[in-house]
């Protein structure tokens, strides 16, 4: 017999046992099916792939004449003819301004002459960048200096200089001598050219020079007019000296500049100027598409690109009559010159609008990605101003959303840090919106584009980790809060929520943001009836409260959760009444399983935030009590059947199963008992496994009770339960007989288990599971111990067969070597010893012992005949 100790302990044991407190492991994933609150799995919403690219897709928000355009004209005019360079930030010194005495009449007007500016020396020339010297080379690309870029006299000074720089022969003619590429750059190299101020060259010995220098007098070496007269002390003082020393400096300076800028101009002559003739030309695309290769090499090594080069304009105005040819491959390789000159403005804009025209077509991705568009675009969000070019950023994000769509751009979008800039951005427009105190509306259209552009990125754990390391997940909520009433992005960002919160890391990080939860509520409230937002509230909602504890209490706590959750549920229940009549009224329904509607997945998803809900102690039990909850819940399993709604009619199951957990005085789930068990009789007569599973765990939950016990054997049910046993699938035949271990406790209902052969399928289920499953042999133990009270032979209460069974078996499960698995990996041999340890060798051991002690291994004598 049970000892008074035990009978109280199995007499208070719920049907499904709390699991044992211990720390989290992978071992653990096996009971969660088996636990007595059980969290609801449920797909995510679908998101169907817009047909067409357009900064706005067809179920936005937002009117035609309340957004910018995704289709426009684009011209040549369309472009300013001059882009402004970039004004220098350096703050002048204020003049000194010291009256002077007036001179004496009598006193000759006679000034120091300056110090003779000295001769160039060659270090400095060799100073000046590499990059920029080549035009020493002969210039490789076959093109003449261009006579008619030069005035007339310059010319003819250049020519005297420099007679001829034979490009297409590689020959440069120096002062009469004809050399080659090599022998010129040697010739250079040993005699340091003097740049005049016409641009030539002018030869002069380094010994000509220094005797020139050394023969006049110090305060005569000067290049000023004779005419200038001299006082007749013409001896400066230590602070004029001071002075004309930093003059010498100065004009050194300028000096080196100038070098540089006539090596500048050298280099436009030979290199630039050449491939500008052929783009005039414009008589093949072909060609034009090869010139503007070679110029963007040639301002590349000539360090020409950027906006402080002093042609630049000249190079825009080229470039921006090409844009009228109409091809989109010299298009984008015209705009990735344009944006490697940093314009800015109207032009920054004009050429984002022309690469975002052409990514429009997904045939021109392959074009996009051989000429690397796609780095220039980043590098226009990372180094341009958001506020002044709001709109070109529009434009710029439009088209990398577009590209991020295609699988092929994904790696080389995280690679090149994508995902920091775009995250940074968020963070420009929240810190812009804060310090304004409103939502502009060119933000909200830029906010379109750079959610939706994350939320293609997302799909790569390596985007997820870069998004939770710059700390993205709360900018994206304070992006929600701010921009509350667009809810083209917040649909986004909860689009985007909803795969992140797929995965743990990224469900953790969401839930300790504490806001959210209110957030997501003011969402609901704001936008009932929009499906495709709520259902993806909802589904995050249901995320996060799936496996934290705390998650659900915060939730619980925030001010009108439930009756928000209520509240929709209520308006998508009425919604879906009309499809429902229309399905009564019309012709029989195909069987095969639909796939939810729209309405219906509102609802589905609700029912599983409120059964994740249900698992926190407190909020269960007050769901419990709630008859609003439980209203929902039960309307919902009588207007529908799981043939038509097998995961609303699942997950509504699974919801009332964890409710009825909570055994207290005012639940209404316990007040509604009877009638609960009467709706889920459909469903166990139904053909749907997983909907037949639910029901029997409720029933394992509410035959805790003597009056649904008695209504069990009434209809029948403890049959179904012993027949489910043969179904050799251990969920099914764990909460089977968990209600026939609950029927067990009442000594009337204890013979209903020889009926069907009750004791051998528990005996078969032993045998079968006991090695792999320690709570399903720990049930059938105690269902077998209860049945077996007050026996006084084991054979006359089992029967011999199963008798004998029970002894050979029952011994080896005891025994720790031959139970336990020695080939598991520790994590899952410490998780079967401890159940094995806990639950079943007690019974299990004091089951034994009774069974041995009331069987005798005497045959019986047979009986004399007479």
């Amino acid at each position: 017999m049970l000892s008074s100790n035990d009978k109280k302990l199995e007499k208070l044991d719920l049907f499904y046992r709390p699991s044992v407190a211990k720390p989290k492991t992978s071992a653990e994933i096996i009971s969660e099916a088996r636990n007595a609150l059980r969290t609801i799995r449920t797909q995510r919403p679908f998101t169907p792939r817009e047909d067409q690219r357009k900064l706005f897709g067809p179920a936005s928000s937002r009117t035609p004449e309340n957004r910018p355009p995704s289709s426009f004209s684009l011209h040549a005019s369309s472009f300013e003819p001059s882009d402004p360079r970039p004004i220098s930030r350096a703050r002048l010194s204020p003049l000194e301004l010291k009256p002077k005495a007036p001179a004496s009449p009598t006193t000759k007007k006679d000034l120091c002459l300056p110090f003779p500016k000295p001769p160039v020396d060659p270090v400095k020339i060799r100073r000046v960048s590499s990059a920029r010297a080549r035009f020493f080379r002969a210039a490789s690309q076959g093109a003449h200096l261009p006579d008619r870029m030069l005035p007339p006299t310059e010319r003819k000074k250049t020519v005297e200089s420099i007679e001829r720089v034979m490009m297409g022969t590689s020959m440069v003619k120096i002062n009469g001598t004809h050399l080659t590429e090599s022998d010129a750059i040697g010739h250079l190299k040993s005699h340091p050219p003097q740049l005049t101020y016409d641009g030539g060259f002018s030869e002069i010995k380094e010994q000509e020079m220094f005797k020139e220098a050394t023969s006049l007098p110090s305060y005569l070496r000067s290049r000023g007019s004779g005419k200038r007269s001299l006082r007749a002390s013409s001896c400066p003082n230590s602070s004029d000296l001071s002075r004309l020393e930093t003059k010498a400096v100065s004009k050194d300076d300028l000096q080196d500049k100038n070098t540089e800028t006539e090596i500048d101009d050298i280099f436009w002559n030979t290199r630039i100027v050449p491939i500008l003739h052929e783009l005039e030309k414009e008589e093949n695309i072909e060609m034009v598409y090869a010139a503007c290769t070679q110029l963007h090499h040639a301002l590349e090594e000539g360090n020409m690109l950027g906006n402080k080069f002093k042609r630049r304009n000249i190079l825009l105005k080229t470039l921006y009559k090409l844009v009228d040819v109409g091809s989109d491959p010299l298009s984008l390789k015209l705009a990735k010159i344009i944006l490697a000159l940093k314009v800015s403005r109207k032009n920054l804009l004009n050429v984002c609008k022309l690469i975002f025209k052409i990514s429009r077509s997904e045939k021109n991705d392959s074009l996009i990605e051989n000429d690397s568009i796609l780095e220039s675009l980043l590098e226009v969000l990372r180094s341009e101003d958001l506020q002044t070019n709001t709109e070109a950023f529009l434009y710029c994000t439009g088209a990398i959303k577009f590209l991020s769509g295609n699988p092929r751009f994904l790696n080389e979008m995280i690679s090149k840090d994508a995902v920091e800039i775009l995250v940074n951005l968020i963070k420009q427009i929240n810190e812009n919106t804060k310090k304004c105190g409103t939502c502009f509306p060119n933000s909200g259209h830029l906010l379109v584009q750079v959610t939706a552009t994350l939320r293609n990125l997302v799909d790569s754990p390596l985007a997820r980790r870069k998004l939770l390391s710059v700390s993205a997940l709360p900018q994206l909520c304070i992006v929600m809060g701010q921009y509350l009433d667009d809810a083209d992005v917040c649909t986004n960002i909860a689009r985007m929520f909803s795969k992140l919160t797929s995965y743990h890391d990224c469900c953790v990080a969401l839930a300790s943001y504490s806001r959210c939860y209110a957030l997501f509520l003011n969402l609901i409230n704001k936008y009932q009836k929009k499906q495709d937002l709520v259902v993806r509230i909802v589904f995050i909602l249901g995320n996060l409260t799936a496996k934290n504890n705390q998650a659900r209490e915060q939730f619980f706590k925030e001010k009108g959760s439930i009756p928000t959750l209520l509240a929709l549920f209520h308006t998508f229940y009425k919604l879906d009444l009309p499809s429902e009549r229309r399905q009564g009224e019309g012709r029989e329904q195909p069987k095969a399983q639909r796939p939810p509607a729209q309405v219906e997945d509102v609802l589905i998803k609700l029912t599983r935030v409120l059964a994740n809900l249900a698992i926190h102690p407190g909020v269960g039990q007050a769901m419990a009590a709630n008859p609003h909850v439980v209203g929902l819940l039960l309307t919902t399993l009588e207007h529908k059947s799981v043939d038509d709604c097998e995961e609303l009619v699942i997950n509504t199951t699974a919801t009332i199963n964890n409710l009825s957990y909570y055994q207290v005085k005012n639940s209404i789930i316990q007040d509604k008992r009877l009638y609960i068990a009467e709706l889920l009789l459909k469903l166990l007569v139904s053909n749907n496994m997983d909907g037949i599973l639910e029901a029997v765990r409720v029933f394992g939950n509410l035959s805790q009770d003597r009056d649904i016990c008695d209504f069990i054997v009434q209809k029948n049910i403890h049959k179904f339960m012993i027949a489910l046993l043969d179904v050799k699938h251990q969920d099914i035949c764990f909460s089977a007989c968990g209600v026939l271990l609950n029927l067990t406790v009442d000594k009337d209902k204890r013979v209903i288990l020889k009926e069907g052969g009750g004791i051998k399928k528990l005996v078969d289920c032993l045998k079968d599971f006991g090695p792999t499953d320690w709570q399903l042999a720990c049930l059938v133990c105690k269902t077998l111990w209860n049945f077996s009270e007050n026996i006084s032979n084991a054979s006359s209460c089992f029967g011999d067969e199963d008798t004998n069974t029970l002894l050979v078996l029952l011994p080896s499960l005891l025994d720790e070597e031959l139970a336990l698995d020695s080939t598991l990996d520790q994590d899952l041999k410490n998780y079967h010893k401890l159940h094995w340890e806990t639950e079943f060798k007690p019974v299990a051991q004091q089951l034994l012992n009774r069974i041995q002690s009331r069987h005798t291994f005497l045959e019986p004598l047979p009986i004399p005949a007479f």
